[in-house]
């Protein structure tokens, strides 16, 4: 048993890199959606 199988990700397969990919990018694109809201909010980015 791999160890990204364990703890909050018991379900089979928890530790294939497409779903580690997948997480990734939506984690990644959500903090990058984010900081641009921010910025906009800020009026720093027209």
């Amino acid at each position: 048993m791999s160890d990204l199988n364990r703890g909050i990700m018991k379900f089979d397969g928890a530790d294939k890199p497409v779903i580690i990919a997948i997480s990734a990018v939506i984690i990644l694109g959500s903090i990058a959606g984010l900081i641009i809201w921010a910025l906009k909010s800020a009026y720093v980015v027209s």
